[in-house]
């Protein structure tokens, strides 16, 4: 449970060589201010009373309108753009930004608040069809200098995003948790946003908001100038695709006794396989929650009997009775593979470890490490996580390696959430097109279950 605590008033702070995630929520006096960030412009938000009673919805609400009406120029330099870049690049620029007193103040009140909330200007219209993946690329990244990339401090644990187009949803920084306690957050909130709210309102007025402010020298803003090149390109290469598979959720492998996210894992496989003709590497995470301090383990979803199935399925030889017999078979083992990792007992963390050791210990590097397989075992083609959610919500992150694919997938009972995400300098890879086979995979086998149980005696 350690990662609930780690979540607000958290901030990753960049080093010379090696960031710390600093928690302040842990002193004696807890941070009571959120950061609000408009046309990138930051303000500190104190969310309690001076008697430690929260602000009611109708302060927070007035708080937000003097803030937005305060910072409708646009004219001010992005300073958060800073935290889009390589870490060490900005570990420089950090050093550089914070000598000079009054930035470094404004810095460490973005970086003590609980979270940050980002008002975002208005997205370009697109089709319908194209919205939901749009909405996502804006969330993860903000769209580009052009748009809301600005409007963010990345290093920030939780950014809650609202745009001015409706579009909400929140970008978090891996470092302190995993996603399932984010998750937890955002169920807790969306049931909290649906009950009503009868405290009245003090009459008090409250004060203005403070606006943080920074000394822009020639210095930091060729900084800014390169950070926001480096973010555009980033943006441009890369692709986002939300499919939402509304034909069957997780209701229906559960009908026929088949684990969810197995199955799940399965059509992802054969979509690869029927698009490359082959199979790869393919990491899913797991949690280590039952061990303290616990991150993640790796799921290694391609398995000897995941390829039989898959090799079956394009067999135009093989009987649907057989084919059946190796996606149980598939599943079955995926299902010991899952419990396996989430009870310690997987490779890939111990293997992280030794290697680690080896690296700290300025020994020989042992032999395994350096073996071309182990390189190959460790390029993750599919990078995949289930985050399941009771909120009907899409989460998204980019792929591991410049060939691979990122996929995020929230099984609903009726319907299945699903996010990939590729890079454009690659040929060989096509969000749309890997969406295009996942669909068609995931069809073909409820098929398969379908038709196969309709011929049983």
């Amino acid at each position: 449970m350690d990662q609930y605590y780690q979540i607000l008033s958290t901030c990753r702070i960049p080093g010379p060589k090696r960031d710390t995630v600093v928690h302040y929520s842990a002193g004696k006096t807890p941070p009571s201010h959120i950061t609000v960030v408009h046309n990138f412009q930051f303000f500190v938000l104190d969310v309690y009373n001076s008697d430690g009673t929260p602000l009611t919805v109708d302060q927070i609400t007035m708080q937000l309108e003097k803030i937005w009406n305060s910072s409708l120029q646009t004219n001010k330099e992005p300073i958060g753009i800073l935290t889009s870049q390589h870490r060490n690049t900005w570990g420089k620029a950090y050093n550089n930004l914070i000598k000079d007193r009054t930035n470094k103040e404004s810095v460490r009140a973005i970086q003590k608040s609980i979270f940050t909330v980002c008002l975002d200007a208005p997205m370009l219209r697109v089709s319908d069809e194209m919205y939901q993946s749009r909405v996502a690329a804006q969330v993860l990244h903000g769209g580009g200098t052009r748009w809301n990339s600005g409007n963010r401090w990345f290093d920030k644990t939780l950014q809650f995003i609202v745009g001015e187009d409706g579009t909400c949803g929140l970008v978090y920084e891996h470092a302190p948790a995993e996603g399932p306690p984010i998750v937890f957050l955002i169920d807790y909130v969306v049931k909290y946003m649906q009950r009503t709210e009868m405290v009245r309102s003090p009459m008090v007025p409250l004060a203005m908001p403070q606006k943080l402010r920074f000394n822009i020298t020639p210095e930091i803003k060729r900084d800014i100038e390169k950070a926001k090149q480096n973010m555009n390109i980033m943006v441009q290469d890369l692709d986002v695709k939300v499919l939402t598979f509304s034909h069957f959720g997780r209701n229906l492998p559960k009908q026929h006794e088949l684990s969810p996210d197995a199955f799940m894992q399965m059509a992802l496989q054969l979509a690869y396989f029927r698009m490359y003709s082959i199979c790869c590497p393919t990491y899913e995470s797991a949690t280590l929650r039952m061990f303290k301090y616990g991150r993640t383990e790796a799921i290694r979803s391609t398995t000897v009997d995941s390829l039989k199935f898959v090799q079956a399925m394009q067999d135009p030889s093989k009987q649907n009775t057989e084919r059946l017999a190796l996606l149980q078979k598939a599943v079955q083992t995926h299902k010991e593979n899952t419990h396996n990792a989430i009870h310690g007992q997987a490779i890939d963390r111990h293997l992280l470890g030794l290697k680690i050791q080896s690296i700290e210990d300025l020994t020989s590097m042992p032999e395994i490490f350096m073996d071309t397989s182990y390189a190959v075992a460790h390029h993750f083609n599919l990078y995949t996580s289930q985050v399941g959610s009771k909120t009907d919500c899409v989460m998204c992150f980019g792929p591991m390696v410049p060939d691979g694919y990122g996929v995020c997938y929230n099984p609903m009972d009726e319907h299945i959430n699903i996010a990939i995400t590729a890079f454009n300098s690659c040929e060989d890879t096509n969000a749309a097109n890997f969406a295009e086979a996942v669909k068609k995979a995931l069809l073909d086998m409820r098929a398969l279950l379908t038709e196969t149980a309709a011929t049983r005696p």
